[in-house]
Order: structure tokens, then C-alpha cells, then sequence
């Protein structure tokens, strides 16, 4: 990972963005999206992890996040993607959903050139995290992350979609602590 990409802990707010290999859309089966949203609740419990955004779309994830405490954003992301893709396999297997087979098996290619990997590659690699330096930046991206929902579909009003932060903006609940934005 180059030195730009690295985090420090609690060194600054960020805006990453995690992906399915082959963007497969295992999210469109929202039990999928709780598996997410229960890991980023301990992971906020327990290792410092603050969440400012967050939108579950069907095959990626878009959050702005802090850390407090000994881990820095990439350790915490590191962590939560190889845990939740143990659970997404574990699901996988123990359900069996429609194209269960099809879905493991491009898990299992994308995993096949790495050496790291022994059975199946979940997440593509890396996070691609932008450092939110100014208000203009952070509006930008919270404001991106709550419209996508929208953008694609899945709802009319960004507030509407469930597994957004965009309720708690508004007002409401959603599904995880999320600790409003303010530059």
C-alpha cells in the first residue's frame, strides 16, 4: 500500500469505499447487510471505530469513519472484511441460496493467484481511502453516499433507504451508531 493510502489511528476522518470481487451483488439479499451492520457494531463497541456515513449498496459499502484508540481505519477494515467474509461464506454454504455454487466459485478464482488466500477472496483489495481535509470535501461525500441508494434505484428519497445513514440524518434511526458529521 503506498504511503498516500495508508491511515494513522484517529488521524483524520475518512471516505472509503469496500467492493464485492467481480461486484457480484450479494447484498440484494438484505441478511447479507446485517452480517455488515453487525460487525460495524462491535467493531464500534469494542475497537474504537466511529462512523460518520455508511450506505450498504448491493455490492459495495461507502463509509466516512474515524478511529479512537490503538487501531488505525485500514487495521479496523482489514479486520471487519475478513471477518464479515467468513460470515458471507458460512451463509453461503449453510443456506444455499439461488446461485450459491455460481457465487463461491468466482469466490474461489478470485482467490486462486494469491498466496494469502486459501479458500475464497471476498473483498476486492483496498479501501481507497480520501483523507475529508475541508467541509467542501466531507458535504461532497457524505452527500454521495446518501444519494447512491438513489442513483440506482433502490429508493425515491435517500431517507427511505434502510441501510443508509441517511435516516440518522434526518432524525431517525438507522441500523449502527453513526455520529453526525460536523467540520
Amino acid at each position: 500500500m503506498s504511503e498516500i493510502r495508508k491511515t494513522s489511528p484517529g488521524d483524520g476522518i475518512y471516505f472509503v469505499t469496500f467492493t464485492i470481487v467481480d461486484w457480484i451483488k450479494i447484498f440484494s439479499d438484505d441478511s447479507y447487510k446485517h452480517l455488515i451492520l453487525e460487525t460495524i457494531r462491535f467493531y464500534q463497541a469494542n475497537k474504537g471505530f466511529v462512523v460518520y456515513s455508511y450506505c450498504i449498496m448491493p455490492n459495495h459499502v461507502h463509509m466516512i469513519i474515524q478511529t479512537v484508540g490503538k487501531f488505525s481505519c485500514a487495521e479496523i477494515l482489514r479486520d471487519l472484511k475478513k471477518y464479515t467474509a467468513r460470515l458471507i461464506i458460512k451463509k453461503l454454504e449453510d443456506e444455499k441460496p439461488d446461485g450459491w455454487e455460481r457465487i463461491l466459485k468466482r469466490f474461489r478464482k478470485a482467490g486462486e493467484k494469491l498466496n494469502r488466500i486459501t479458500n475464497y477472496k471476498v473483498w476486492q483489495d483496498g479501501n481507497y481511502p480520501i483523507i475529508l481535509y475541508s467541509y467542501k470535501i466531507g458535504m461532497q461525500k457524505l452527500n454521495y453516499i446518501h444519494k447512491n441508494p438513489v442513483k440506482y434505484g433502490l429508493c425515491e428519497e435517500d431517507w427511505e433507504y434502510e441501510f443508509s445513514s441517511a435516516r440518522d440524518y434526518k432524525g431517525m434511526k438507522s441500523g449502527i451508531e453513526v455520529k453526525l458529521l460536523k467540520f
